[in-house]
């Protein structure tokens, strides 16, 4: 039987169809819990493991020390199933969005963001934050990472940029805009406590206005300290000189400032730029480029379709109303759409297999990544892990800091939301939190209020599908992803809060 998204206390776990070796003590699941996701933090952050490897065996050990015995294989298993929509999903957004890149559809977009920007790293970052912020209007993160990716990945690899840099400021800013009523987290606080999502969103505003700002501000010094880290190859000079690649100025000594230049990824530590010498790249560049990169950095590729540009934006633009309007399944209307695009760019039989394999790389690594995350979301859910957690949660509150649950969930939510899922914590969590707070005159839309502002960091969450295409589209690996956003967006949350506090909309006190 497939769990829901809803907790399931351990005591029923196996009432759930799973064949249970035995049932640990809730506090020994509790533990078991907090250790496991610890564990995988630890492992990926140091880089002892991958993503992928780590998502597997980790909770497998873990799982089998909660007693799922027998039983593991069916928790996984279903929880898998849950999320082969995403995979779906994920695996033909990366194929279409490739493709339209390949035929050429966002070059003049990176032709006028890099004329806009000037080749100044901190603009270019502070650029990608704005770019990011825009499109997460739509509330969805896996757009938002695929398009901030696809016009800004290409121009940091040209700069010599660190893309680690790109996914925290798109992490952040996504994560930040997550609170819109139509994200997703808001409107499940409403549902869980009977309210209106205008009655939890429109108070928060400010809140939401501090976040961006702080969000703005971590790109702003992230971008000057990558133009500081580039000082050596950055003829400072010609900061805004107007004589660099399309319009901007000449980042690199010795770079050829043509339109036609082509900078390319060789061994992981250089990046060649036609014609000329050699320039240093950082050390952080894979050896294995992705394909999304290394197709929009050469403006002559055979791939380009330039007079089928007009058919490739209405296609594109097809796919988006579609997206908007909720008609179909996302999955569908993406496999639809990549099908579309290839037959009409590629006709031949052989010209849409190339196209598949060129893409397979980013694909694999994705969908990988969140198959592999349905391990940890069966032990979790299957082993009644979550629900212990939650419970123990409520317990260990000392009835002295009542008055106090409004902050508390603030705080709370920060970890909880990173460590499960939106749904487990807001029906499962909120509800006993709120009719706890309750006794102490604290209104449920107050405790909805406080319970978004820890969405900057649940969108780094590995249990987010959007953030491991993000890092799988970038190339970076997620520990060091984490290691560079998660205090940020900490500070994030804890401002959105604390400005929530002042302003009443959430009471520091009953």
């Amino acid at each position: 039987m497939t769990p829901t998204a809803t907790l399931v206390p351990a005591a029923a776990a196996a009432e759930e169809g799973y064949e249970l070796a035995f049932l640990p003590p809730e506090g020994v699941l509790v533990a078991l819990g907090f250790t496991m996701v610890l564990t995988f933090m630890a492992l990926i952050m140091t880089r002892r493991l991958t993503p992928m490897v780590a998502l597997i065996l980790v909770p497998t050990v873990f799982g089998l020390f909660a007693g799922a015995g027998l039983g593991l294989g069916d928790m996984i298993i279903d929880a898998i199933g849950s999320m082969a929509p995403t995979a779906a999903l994920l695996m033909f957004a990366i194929m279409y969005f490739g493709i339209m890149i390949d035929v050429g559809l966002f070059d003049p977009l990176i032709r006028a963001i890099t004329r806009l920007l000037r080749d100044d790293p901190a603009k270019v970052v502070l650029g990608t934050a704005v770019l990011a912020g825009v499109v997460s209007l739509d509330g969805d993160g896996s757009t938002t990472f695929i398009i901030t990716t696809s016009a800004m990945l290409p121009i940091y690899l040209r700069l010599g940029m660190s893309p680690v840099v790109l996914t925290c400021v798109a992490g952040l800013m996504n994560g930040t805009m997550n609170i819109v009523p139509w994200g997703g987290p808001t409107v499940r606080a409403a549902s869980a406590l009977g309210l209106q999502p205008t009655d939890v969103f429109v108070p928060m505003l400010p809140s939401l206005a501090a976040g961006i700002v702080v969000s703005l501000t971590f790109a702003w010094f992230l971008g000057l300290s990558e133009r500081r880290r580039l000082a050596g190859n950055v003829d400072t000079s010609k900061l805004g000189s107007g004589d660099g690649m399309f319009g901007g100025p000449k980042l690199f000594r010795g770079a050829d400032p043509r339109p036609g230049a082509l900078a390319t990824l060789r061994t992981g530590n250089v990046v060649t730029v036609r014609g000329r010498r050699p320039v240093p790249a950082a050390q952080w560049v894979e050896e294995r480029d992705t394909a999304m990169a290394d197709t929009m950095l050469d403006p002559n590729r055979a791939t380009l379709r330039p007079r089928l540009v007009w058919v490739n934006l209405v296609l594109t633009l097809a796919v988006m109303v579609l997206l908007v309007l909720d008609l179909f399944p996302l999955a569908y209307v993406f496999m639809v759409g990549a099908s579309l695009a290839l037959l009409i760019n590629f006709p031949k039989l052989k010209q849409q297999a190339d196209e598949i394999v060129a893409h397979a790389p980013s694909i694999v690594g994705v969908v990988s990544m969140v198959l592999a995350a349905g391990v940890l979301v069966g032990v979790l859910n299957g082993t009644g892990m979550v629900a212990a957690m939650a419970s123990w949660v409520t317990e260990v509150i000392p009835s002295q800091l009542g008055p106090h649950l409004a902050v508390i969930t603030g705080v709370l939510s920060i970890p909880f939301t990173f460590f499960m899922s939106n749904d487990a914590f807001y029906f499962g969590i909120l509800p006993i939190l709120a009719e706890s707070a309750a006794a102490y005159g604290i209104e449920p839309v107050e405790m909805a209020r406080a319970s978004i502002t820890g969405q900057p960091v649940h969108l780094q969450s590995p249990l987010v599908p959007a953030i491991l295409l993000l890092v799988s589209l970038a190339n970076v690996n997620l520990g060091d992803h984490h290691k560079k956003v998660l205090w940020r967006a900490t500070v994030v949350s804890l401002v959105m809060l604390a400005v929530g506090v002042v302003l009443g909309v959430v009471p520091f006190a009953a």
